[in-house]
């Protein structure tokens, strides 16, 4: 049971998967950043909100899981070459939404 507590592979898939979708949709536009920029930005972070929430239904979340899927959300935006200070623009937009 306490073995739970500490599984986080599960939170790592969707944080992986999260930065991946973000990533994708605004390709292109992360140096720009003007006003159809922040349109766009808008619609894509509802979209991941609507994810979160799903996902947060179906996973129970603890500090230690949302802190590693918020870390591997980073990390993964980091990776795929988003700017560091957007990136943690959105890993702060992801805390908040857990």
């Amino acid at each position: 049971m306490v073995f739970k507590w500490f599984s986080v592979a599960e939170s790592e898939r969707f944080g992986r998967e999260l930065a991946t979708f973000i990533l994708a949709a605004l390709t292109g536009s992360l140096e720009k950043r003007d006003a159809k920029f922040a349109v766009k930005a808008d619609k894509v972070l509802k979209q991941a909100a609507m994810r979160v929430q799903q996902f947060e239904s179906r996973e129970k979340m603890n500090f230690y899981k949302k802190a590693k899927l918020a870390n591997t959300f980073l990390w993964t935006l980091k990776d795929g070459g988003c700017p560091e200070e957007y990136a943690n623009e959105l890993t702060d937009w992801l805390t908040v939404q857990l």
